[in-house]
């Protein structure tokens, strides 16, 4: 973002922004000087304009915090009022209505589909879930102590070299991407959850949905309904949220016009940060470390004592509590009435009660990472899998910003406030 100065001499107007550092015509005269001067934030940057001065103030922001980097439709937040829509729509209303693949579509295609729409959809992603011989080959040749998300990774890079075909333009091409993209992601996490145990993958089940379908692959076992649905649910609520660092990533990988499996590979890596995915499995953690529920009140004092974060609470969007962790504790309530209780979630509702008698008035409230990882846990997803199956659900909204992308591409191509030296001579090694 910069915010722009000009220093206008009487009767002038229309003056532009000069680039830093590089002589050049605006409005047929020579820029002859160029002058830097940094100041409380701003670097000022004076040019000598044949004989007017224009000054402009370009403001630097660590990790582009609030700086617009696109205009979009997809998704809405308002963080001060707790808002999260998809294409104008409440994440309430999808969590309680909507499954994860109609949320899918809507979230890539910009509508809801009719009945027969759906239907095609979801059959298309059934026939997709199997994955090349090779691709499970090579799987089988990664080291059983590698973390799931670099497998991950690799594993979305290398389709594209099974469907090398680079057609932006063509419709056809869009859908047949997103179609597999989506059907096989499951399939890979699943798979290597397996082989690195030394089993052989369990094939898919045309017959299952979206979300049984995974748990069955990953667990050997059919799921109930119960828990097949609250873990589709799990993965509308995770399916996007504006511009993240991940699908930042992802709309730069995608603005060169690469193919949409390097797209999603990007983002996988992305996510794969500790500073972006894996707070869910920091959460079980903390809840382990305090382990017991008169335990919590001597942990927040010592955390705020010490500086120390708490896992699963502040978001850098949201001011009051997080409306998919809303959502989330509702679930986790109505598992363990089902499947029997976990004594970590009675830890979790001191922990939140204790955090906000602390730290409400700061705006600090329970993310979506705290209570998905106790939802996770119930559903036998192991630990290391939780940001691998948020990135499964990710993929929708990873998928949506590369259609939008293509729609109206621009490279991206930001600039720089250099610090450096000038004019430095090269010393011979012999000297140094």
């Amino acid at each position: 973002m910069f915010i722009d100065f000009y220093h206008r001499p009487a009767g002038k107007q229309g003056f532009h922004v000069i680039e830093r550092g590089r002589d050049r015509r605006v409005s047929g005269e020579v820029v002859q000087k160029v002058e830097t001067i940094y100041s409380d934030g701003y670097y000022f940057v004076a040019c000598v304009l044949g004989l007017r001065w224009i000054m402009a103030a370009y403001e630097f922001r660590a990790g582009l915090e609030g700086v617009p980097a696109t205009q979009s439709s997809i998704s809405y937040v308002d963080g001060q009022r707790g808002i999260l829509e998809y294409r104008g729509i409440a994440i309430q209303e999808l969590a309680h209505q909507s499954t994860f693949l109609e949320t899918a579509y809507l979230l890539i295609w910009g509508h809801l589909p009719n009945q027969a729409d759906l239907a095609e959809f979801q059959e298309e992603i059934q026939s997709h879930r199997r994955l090349k011989y090779r691709i499970r080959d090579m799987m089988k040749c990664f080291p059983e102590s590698g973390h799931p998300m670099d497998a991950l990774q690799a594993c979305a890079a290398a389709l594209g070299l099974f469907y090398s075909k680079r057609a932006l333009d063509d419709p056809a091409y869009v859908r047949a991407a997103v179609v597999r993209l989506l059907a096989k992601v499951p399939t890979m996490v699943a798979a290597f959850q397996l082989m690195r145990k030394g089993n052989d993958p369990v094939q898919p089940r045309d017959d299952l949905g979206y979300a049984a379908n995974f748990l069955y692959m990953l667990n050997e076992k059919e799921p109930d309904p119960l828990a097949a649905h609250i873990f589709d649910v799990c993965l509308t609520l995770h399916a996007e949220h504006t511009i993240n660092a991940s699908t930042f990533s992802a709309m730069v990988t995608a603005s060169t016009l690469t193919d949409p499996y390097g797209v999603i590979a990007s983002a996988v890596g992305t996510l794969a940060g500790p500073l972006h995915g894996g707070a869910a499995e920091e959460v079980v953690g903390m809840l382990e470390e305090v382990g017991s529920v008169k335990n919590v009140q001597t942990y927040v004092d010592r955390c705020l004592m010490s500086k120390q974060r708490i896992m699963g609470f502040g978001h850098r969007v949201y001011k009051v509590k997080d409306p998919r962790a809303m959502i989330l504790q509702g679930l986790a309530e109505k598992l363990f009435e089902q499947f029997g209780h976990d004594q970590y979630y009675d830890i979790a509702v001191a922990l939140e009660a204790a955090v906000a008698d602390r730290l409400a008035g700061k705006g600090i409230y329970p993310n979506v990472d705290f209570y998905s990882g106790l939802v996770y846990r119930k559903l036998g997803i192991p630990t290391d899998l939780f940001t691998p199956v948020f990135a499964i659900s990710r993929t929708a909204g990873w998928l949506a910003h590369w259609k939008e992308q293509l729609g109206e591409n621009r490279i991206f191509r930001p600039t720089q406030i250099y610090t450096g030296l000038h004019g430095t001579k090269y010393l011979p090694i012999d000297q140094r």
